[in-house]
């Protein structure tokens, strides 16, 4: 299993289908998992994709729309139930913390977890680690909508013929790391720049500077296709996207790899959201999200495995 993978619990806008839940998204990163946007159903899922109340440290609302929030309660008991043993952060928009209230206390249970409330306000750094740094972005929605966004810290890939051409090899390599120089030769002269990965996270949204701020440099962009081309007047009425626009806002970010989601009931042939996204001029890797897949992140060059 990979490391760091994108699982889909739910992919349905508004109401669920006979083949798709409503939203429920979990990333799995370094042995930490951030559940996003879990919509009703999302427990039941969970449970088909091997997920495990244990596997989540976060969770990240975008917006207190139904389809995307009517899980909470569910979710957060179940955490409670499980006496998850690690403390668990909420982030959503601040302006729903009447709807968080309700959802978190919709019925009675025993509280067992620490559940740190961090509302967003404002666009910024939600969070800052070794493994990430979690930002929020405005977007553009009837209500009140932000999409997430994780940057991994930039590191260095060694070059391993320029490790021989100055002798090191062995523990010294790791030592070099480490210490920034051995022997007169320093980690600038075996080594070049990495960037780090970066994932976003796009839900409910019309076309707006937040979605390309979030899309720019993605390894991995997980966006809503709510309508297809033909209904994008519907869309823009509505504060949502079409797979058309979804695929040029990837193209012009340098998107790697495109996983379209958050597809209307109307819409019975998945095939066609590709075919757009793909007449649209994005090249990258393409996902149309069903449910229960796993999608692994896309590596940077030099990551290990």
């Amino acid at each position: 299993m990979s490391a760091r993978e994108f699982v889909v619990l739910g992919t349905a806008s508004q109401v669920p289908t006979r083949h798709r839940n409503h939203n429920g998204y979990l990333l799995r990163w370094d042995g930490e998992g951030i559940l996003f946007d879990p919509g009703e159903g999302t427990q039941r899922q969970m449970l088909r994709a091997g997920v495990a109340a244990h596997d989540i440290n976060r969770i990240c609302v975008t917006h207190f729309h139904g389809d995307h929030s009517l899980g909470l309660a569910g979710v957060i008991q179940r955490i409670n139930l499980d006496r998850v043993p690690h403390p668990v952060t909420a982030h959503y928009p601040a302006s729903g913390q009447k709807f968080f209230d309700r959802l978190r206390y919709a019925t009675a249970y025993h509280e067992t977890v620490r559940l740190a409330e961090e509302p967003v306000a404002e666009d910024g750094v939600l969070a800052r680690g070794d493994a990430y740094t979690l930002d929020a972005v405005r977007l553009s929605h009837p209500v009140e909508s932000f999409g997430y966004r994780l940057t991994e810290p930039d590191g260095r890939r060694m070059r391993p013929e320029l490790l021989a051409l100055h002798g090191i090899k062995g523990p010294d390599v790791g030592l070099i790391q480490r210490e920034g120089s051995l022997g007169g030769v320093t980690l600038d002269e075996v080594s070049e720049a990495r960037a780090g990965q970066r994932f976003a996270f796009v839900m409910d949204t019309r076309l707006c500077e937040g979605v390309e701020e979030l899309a720019a440099g993605c390894d991995m962009l997980v966006i809503e296709s709510t309508f297809l081309d033909e209904d994008v007047r519907l869309a823009t009425d509505h504060g949502h996207l079409t797979a058309g626009q979804a695929a040029r806002v990837a193209r012009d970010g340098g998107v790697r790899h495109l996983v379209l989601t958050h597809f209307s009931q109307r819409y019975t042939d998945p095939s066609e959201f590709e075919r757009q996204a793909r007449a649209a001029g994005f090249e990258g890797e393409l996902t149309i999200a069903a449910d229960l897949v796993r999608v692994p992140v896309p590596k940077r060059a030099g990551q290990p495995g």
